[in-house]
């Protein structure tokens, strides 16, 4: 049943505030990224959403619903924003959302720890004329700075209540609640909290609120003085809208309005209009910090100051980034070998078990070697992939992360980006789709673009149990290594790609770039423990939902048309003629077992050649002969396109049919005994080259075009086909 709600509406030129007596309300958090907001919105909500500590992370809105005193409360997590001057997307949508829906109240977290930082966009909501309500989250760490406000007087200066919070441990939560309440029941404004730019910047805001008062019948949904600012900044977003709105006769006059401003603020200042705007928001901060002080820290250096001064290190930062990443990488493989070896011995014990109980025919096949050999081969990986999404969690949540982004900056820059853009690539090291999407945050196209290519080099999750197959066939005593090397190959990939693009395709210089570097905390249980599922999940799911279905799709055809009756009806008098043997004694039980493997492994040969997947794999085979792949290796990488965990079901499923291992159901041996070391690094190699899976391009299509897609698409396989026939070809040599 709908909530009916009753209203008092309070119209204060441009806009409409809402006092809520019974029903239903909106409520917009806003924040820095990194201010914990996320965290509140879960408080708030109850919603499982994704926690991360660094910038980027929340990009799409997010909504929920939480019932408290009879009202139901409506809660929109928009994307984290520095400002509401609007460079990149995030700050767009959120923006966007304020100004055209108008929230009850607007729910502003701040980091208490880093107050001058964060209120930043706090003036700027003040500018804008919301019902607001402050929350000062991470209060513990502003405490153990040993810094403390009069927060009721600085209440009055920033004309908003203050909650403190502690997002981490829930506190706050009901306190956010009340005030959220009590602020969208009151009849009254905002008090009103203007912020003084200095007389020669507000003498040109008078001169634009007269020029703007001509054309109000067009600017009704902005605050006035807040669009007279943002012309100020000449905020392009905003000047394009007004472009649109206003007849062109107008837009000129203002345009003429707003250079002759411009031009007498640059003469007297010696600033552009938008720093100088900046510089006054930021006086006023610091003003009302120092006027509310109560007690201010001075201690020389913070714990993380002095772990930065380590980890951060000009010389020892990106050794220090790398030996994490080889340790984790370590840990995966000496740790996750066990239970991957259980649950291998689980799903050979199952294949059996199934064996045994049904009789021979295509059922008993589709479960054992459709399903079990496909969908089972996928999930033997999963302990390992906890254990990466472990390490993973653990550096998101005690802030490395965002170093990590910090100490590739230098290297970023040198390639013609910035450590912003080592933020998508982070994330591709779980999963290529929101890497993608969070290349919204570059505010610069071309950063955008080459971001997005380069993308594809970062070893997704999906990527990741084809090397540990192969890994761990090939090369066990040093499985971590060379894993390691190609993440570090691909990271190579980036950087020399990036280069050719920015010399090429998409030239210019990349736009500057802040790294807030939030403090380190120590990650809490359920917060690393939260992240890992979330992520395994996806993982599991996705083998009982796109591999379960594929992989009986690769068993159908492995295993339809059937051969003709000749072969079979020679095969059997084969068999037949061998158990005749063996009855009489002619032959001992031993060559009996040997010479009815051989004729089982040439009878599922036969099958699997005359099969629509052996025919479609010979067909594929000249092009990924030079490379030293078989017609199954070539399959295995087209069905890979689909998604890269399929390329192991796909050679599961290939194996298990094909009986050359008749001893051992274990892929590992079969792989073993049909390829050298070469190939399954070079097929390794090739799975990192070539873009992702479909779903990825389908996201890079949306966010970047039909044409990048195809470009994407073609330019990927073409290295990745390049790079292992020279790999093969060499290798092959000295091998």
């Amino acid at each position: 049943m709908r909530i009916q709600t009753v209203k008092n509406e309070e119209n204060t030129g441009s806009r409409t505030y809402v006092s809520n007596t019974a029903g239903e309300i909106t409520v917009a958090l806003v924040g820095s990224p990194n201010s914990g907001k996320t965290t509140i919105f879960n408080n708030m909500t109850g919603a499982r959403q994704h926690v991360g500590n660094y910038p980027g992370v929340t990009v799409e809105q997010k909504t929920g619903q939480r019932l408290f005193r009879g009202i139901n409360i409506r809660i929109i997590d928009l994307p984290g924003t520095y400002s509401l001057t609007a460079f990149s997307e995030e700050e767009v949508v959120t923006r966007n959302y304020l100004l055209n829906n108008k929230p009850d109240v607007v729910i502003n977290i701040i980091d208490a720890s880093n107050l001058e930082r964060n209120l930043y966009l706090t003036t700027q909501l003040v500018e804008l004329g919301c019902k607001m309500v402050l929350v000062f989250n991470m209060s513990d760490l502003m405490a153990k700075n040993g810094t403390s406000f009069d927060m009721d007087l600085l209440s009055r200066l920033l004309g908003a209540p203050i909650v403190m919070s502690i997002g981490s441990k829930n506190v706050g939560t009901q306190d956010i609640f009340e005030k959220t309440l009590e602020v969208s029941k009151s009849n009254e404004m905002p008090k009103k909290v203007e912020i003084k730019y200095g007389d020669e910047i507000e003498n040109e805001i008078a001169r634009v609120l007269d020029a703007l008062k001509y054309y109000g019948k067009y600017l009704e949904k902005y605050n006035k003085r807040w669009l007279a600012v943002k012309i100020l900044e000449q905020d392009n977003i905003i000047l394009k809208e007004l472009s649109a709105l206003l007849p062109s006769a107008f837009y000129a006059k203002l345009s003429a309005v707003l250079q002759k401003s411009l031009n007498h603020i640059n003469k007297i200042l010696g600033l552009a209009a938008s720093t100088a705007i900046a510089e006054s928001r930021y006086g006023f901060i610091n003003g009302a910090l120092k006027e509310s002080a109560v007690h201010k820290s001075i201690a020389e250096i913070s714990l993380s100051d002095r772990i930065d001064q380590v980890l951060l290190n000009r010389v020892f930062g990106l050794p220090i980034f790398a030996v994490i990443m080889w340790a984790i990488f370590q840990l995966v493989f000496k740790i996750g070998d066990y239970p991957t070896r259980w649950l291998q011995l689980g799903f050979d014990s199952l294949s059996s078990l199934v064996s045994h109980i049904m009789p021979p025919g295509l059922l008993s096949s589709l479960i054992v070697d459709g399903i079990i050999g496909g969908v089972g081969g996928v999930l033997v990986f999963t302990p390992k992939i906890m254990i990466l999404f472990i390490c993973i969690a653990c550096l998101e949540d005690s802030g490395y992360m965002a170093r990590a982004a910090f100490i590739m900056d230098r290297i970023m820059h040198k390639i013609g980006l910035h450590g912003k853009s080592f933020i998508p690539m982070l994330i591709g090291f779980g999963c290529t789709v929101p890497a993608y999407m969070c290349t919204r945050t570059l505010e610069n196209k071309n950063d955008r673009m080459i971001t997005m290519h380069i993308n594809t080099f970062m070893s997704c999750g999906g990527r990741l149990p084809i090397y540990i197959l192969f890994a761990g066939t090939f090369f066990a005593d040093n499985a971590g290594n060379v894993i390691f090397s190609l993440y570090i190959i691909g990271i190579l990939m980036a950087v020399a790609f990036a280069r050719i693009l920015r010399a090429t395709r998409f030239k210019g210089e990349s736009e500057p770039f802040v790294m807030e570097l939030p403090v380190y905390r120590v990650p809490t249980l359920r917060g690393v423990a939260m992240h890992m599922w979330e992520r395994t999940w996806q993982y599991i799911k996705k083998a009982g939902t796109v591999i379960l279905a594929i992989s009986i799709i690769i068993w159908i055809l492995f295993t339809f048309p059937r051969v003709s009756d000749a072969y079979v009806e020679d095969y059997e008098s084969q068999v037949l003629f061998l158990e005749q043997s063996f009855k009489d004694g002619t032959i001992p039980e031993s060559e009996y077992n040997s010479r009815a493997g051989l004729l089982k492994s040439k009878m599922a040969s036969i099958q699997l050649e005359y099969s629509a997947a052996g025919k479609i794999g010979h067909f594929l085979e000249p092009a990924f002969k030079p490379l030293g792949f078989d017609w199954r290796l070539g399959l295995a990488a087209v069905t890979g396109i689909a998604g890269k965990e399929v390329v192991v079901s796909t050679l599961g499923t290939t194996f298990s049919l094909s009986g050359v291992n008749n001893e051992s159901q274990n892929l590992r041996q079969s792989l073993k005994n049909t390829y050298k070391p070469l190939t399954g690094y070079n097929f390794m190699l090739f799975s990192l080259l070539y873009f992702p899976c479909i779903a990825s391009l389908a996201i890079f299509k949306r966010e970047a075009g039909v044409k990048e897609m195809f470009f994407q698409a073609g330019f990927t396989l073409l290295l990745a086909w390049s790079v292992s026939f020279i790999v093969f070809q060499i290798g092959r040599m000295f091998i």
